[in-house]
């Protein structure tokens, strides 16, 4: 409140103007008042802001002298109104109207106004389009994934399409829980600083140049892969902060034409090799950045989630890949080392960076390890128990250790030992989301192919095959190509698996093709996808999130790279997977 000062003179008036003067005492004054003669000589009485106790009575206005001429204080300097803030954009809450009426309406066209095939069962037919309602929902995102996938579930048990067991089946799945646990382990990686460590180590050994600096941060992620089978959590926990750690010591920077100095190469030329190094597939289109990002998750089963989720899916249909890890690498072996080697050199050319030296890039990596010290002994235990983890997923079978149990065993270890605590696990909320969704459509998925639908529907496709004369191997590119491209329409790699995966290696084995090779195929083809757009798996929104790299070259070079992987993986592959006798 403002103050102000009152003044008194000689002169009198009468006791009600005296009250007029107390209502008219405020600080609300908005222009001066002159209730005395013009006469009165004023002079101060007192200042309201701390007024004696005496005058805030009534009375004592009665009881006072006669007062003078009041004088109005100057009026207080207002500031001018700010402008109302502007309103904050509130989202809606709950379902997003349009994709939830286009999923919704897709189940129910299916089940009300297509006719029932009389080779499939009332109940499978429901089924299916309560399957096909909640893939549209993977797709179109009405609800987050896990909230979508677990009203499919819902609705598959208020329609008594199945019972509350069979439907929760897939939540005992030892695949599944073998990826949640693989989460765990990419967050201990990330907690005890062990794959910056070993990234490092690989940029001051080869970061000269900067060719030489892509090929130290794949041959690093090739070793951490298969003990790190998370690629986003590779992509974000360790590769991006280095890329942008080295990228801006040249002055290389996001979202700016300099972009192109370094970081957008390296950006790209990691994206492509990740890919390979997870799933290689001598007939599959893949894009170089899935390659980077793919290779190293192509290359080794362990590498990445939905590589474990094929091969238990491809069980469900009959196709039994024995000795799973050794199996995976040997075929996938060749064709991946190739890719691995030649996707840096490719891009190099293909989507030049504008320094080719990075001299600079070993003394950075050589600081950054002198800032982290010796090895730690979190870091020590995480790497024991990361031998461990994958000597018994190599030698498990012959020792008749199954890989989820020896992926428990390295979880508790890393528990007991402290490098890990509870409530690192409770806060990995991908890797409670993924049990959800991932135990839904695996569920949904196994009992599609016990009810018959999935047979019925590769018959069906094996019989259209059949009509143009295709030969298995035409059968096979013509399947492979589309199970690629159908990506663009999926937004997860794992959501395109539990979709797609059984159908497609379905109709492989119906045109033919050689089961063990179709099921790897799909599962090679599954990591080489990764690449294809900036929302087709995790790693590509890492990396185009960083603002290296324009949303133009992301489509541009993925489709390249799609095509020149579909040359080498058709030509290597080839003759590596005919030598290891698969067709």
């Amino acid at each position: 409140m403002e103050s102000f000062v009152l003044y008194t003179s000689s002169s009198s008036f009468s006791p009600s103007s005296r009250l007029s003067l107390l209502r008219r005492s405020q600080p609300s004054l908005k222009s001066p008042v002159n209730i005395l003669p013009s006469s009165a000589s004023p002079r101060p009485l007192l200042n309201l802001r701390s007024p004696p106790s005496h005058l805030l009575s009534p009375l004592a206005l009665f009881n006072s002298k006669p007062s003078p001429k009041l004088q109005a204080p100057p009026r207080p300097i207002q500031a001018s109104p700010s402008p109302p803030p502007p309103p904050v954009a509130v989202s809606p809450k709950g379902a997003k109207i349009i994709p939830l009426i286009i999923s919704l309406s897709i189940g129910l066209i299916v089940r009300f106004l297509v006719p029932k095939p009389v080779e499939v069962s009332m109940q499978a037919w429901q089924l299916l389009s309560i399957f096909l309602s909640t893939i549209a929902g993977l797709v179109l995102n009405p609800l987050p994934v896990g909230a979508w996938a677990f009203l499919g579930l819902a609705t598959s048990i208020l329609t008594k399409t199945l019972s509350f067991s069979t439907a929760f089946e897939a939540f005992t799945n030892e695949v599944i829980w073998l990826i949640v646990i693989s989460f765990f382990f990419a967050r201990g990686f990330v907690k005890t600083g062990l794959g910056d460590r070993v990234a490092n180590y690989f940029v001051k050994w080869l970061g000269k140049s900067t060719l030489g600096l892509s090929y130290g941060l794949t041959f690093s992620e090739v070793l951490i892969a298969p003990a790190m089978p998370s690629t986003t959590a590779r992509a974000g926990g360790i590769y991006l902060p280095i890329i942008k750690s080295l990228s801006h010591s040249v002055g290389s920077k996001p979202g700016d034409p300099s972009a192109r100095k370094l970081g957008a190469y390296l950006v790209q030329s990691q994206f492509q090799w990740n890919l390979v190094d997870r799933t290689i597939n001598p007939v599959d289109a893949c894009s170089l950045l899935i390659q980077s990002a793919g290779n190293s998750s192509a290359l080794f089963l362990t590498a990445a989630a939905q590589n474990m989720l094929c091969l238990k899916l491809a069980e469900e249909v009959g196709v039994i890949v024995s000795n799973p890890w050794v199996s995976w690498f040997r075929v996938a072996s060749v064709p991946a080392l190739v890719s691995l080697l030649l996707t840096p050199f490719i891009l190099y050319h293909l989507y030049p960076p504008e320094m080719k030296d990075t001299p600079d890039a070993p003394a950075i990596a050589a600081k950054k390890l002198e800032l982290m010290g010796p090895v730690k002994r979190d870091e020590w235990v995480m790497i024991g128990t990361m031998l461990l983890a994958v000597s018994l997923w190599v030698f498990g079978e012959a020792l008749g250790i199954a890989s989820v149990v020896a992926a428990m065993l390295g979880l508790s270890i890393l528990l007991l030992l402290g490098v890990l605590d509870w409530d690192d696990c409770l806060s990995e909320k991908s890797a409670w989301d993924t049990l959800a969704w991932f135990a839904v459509l695996v569920g949904m998925a196994g009992q599609l192919t016990n009810l018959g639908v999935v047979t019925w529907m590769s018959s069906c496709v094996a019989n259209l095959l059949r009509s143009f004369s295709l030969s298995w191997p035409a059968a096979f590119g013509v399947l492979q190509a589309s199970y690629f491209f159908i990506h663009y329409l999926f937004a997860s790699q794992t959501g395109h698996v539990g979709a797609l995966y059984s159908a497609f290696l379905a109709m492989h084995v119906a045109a033919g093709v050689p089961r063990v090779l179709s099921a790897l195929a799909l599962a090679y083809n599954t990591n080489l996808f990764g690449a294809l757009t900036h929302y087709s798996s995790g790693q590509a929104a890492v990396y185009y999130g960083a603002g290296y790299v324009d949303l133009p070259d992301v489509f541009r070079v993925g489709f390249i790279m799609a095509m020149i992987n579909a040359v080498i993986w058709t030509v290597v592959g080839s003759f590596w997977w005919k030598f290891l006798g698969l067709y």
